[in-house]
């Protein structure tokens, strides 16, 4: 995503350095020192931003989302103990918080007149190149995109996946497996296969 959801102000490079782990600033942290938490946020907000719009389609609601997750990790503290990579804790916060945000989008319906008019509007053709790989991404079943993502956009390993979905390891590798199956075999994204 292209759109970096700055809160404030720019932040230089050479702010954004800390060189410590996720374990000793969350330590740091929990030790009142407020510079180890701005830390570990500039670390991940733009993959949470990331990971919010690819759930909500939305930038904005991308944004409320990245707040509400940072919202709910300092609530954690003091006391917060890590037990797994910070983005597989992340995750499921993301989600949830990405999930009420759509549900919530979508109680906020257009008037009649509106989608009457959507409805009878002809459907756009898919754009060439990089668009027609998100048309194919898009027509995956839902669990099925969000494992591949998760491992390839997001580089998370297949453990961590079932750890931060909340699903067996077996059930991650057979969602990933249908997944390519299905690029495998569609014309527009068959040449990825071929070696």
């Amino acid at each position: 995503m292209a759109q970096s959801f700055l809160v404030d102000a720019q932040v230089s490079a050479k702010d954004n350095l800390d060189t410590r782990s996720d374990l000793e600033l969350i330590a740091a942290i929990n030790g009142g020192e407020a510079a180890a938490f701005e830390a570990l946020y500039f670390r991940y907000r733009d993959w949470v931003a990331g990971l919010a719009f690819r759930l909500t389609g939305h930038s904005d609601a991308a944004a409320d989302v990245l707040q509400e997750t940072f919202l709910y990790v300092l609530r954690k503290f003091p006391g917060f103990r890590l037990t797994a990579n910070f983005k597989t804790f992340l995750y499921p916060a993301v989600r949830n918080l990405s999930i009420a945000a759509r549900h919530k989008a979508e109680r906020y319906q257009s008037s009649d007149a509106e989608l009457e008019r959507i409805e009878e509007a002809p459907a756009p053709e898919p754009t060439l190149g990089r668009g027609e790989l998100e048309v194919v991404l898009a027509r995956l079943p839902e669990e099925q995109r969000e494992v591949l993502l998760l491992r390839f956009v997001d580089g998370l390993s297949l453990a961590e996946i079932a750890e931060a979905m909340n699903i067996p390891l077996g059930t991650v590798k057979s969602r990933l497996h249908n997944a390519l199956e299905t690029l495998r075999r569609d014309e527009r994204t068959k040449e990825f296969f071929e070696h």
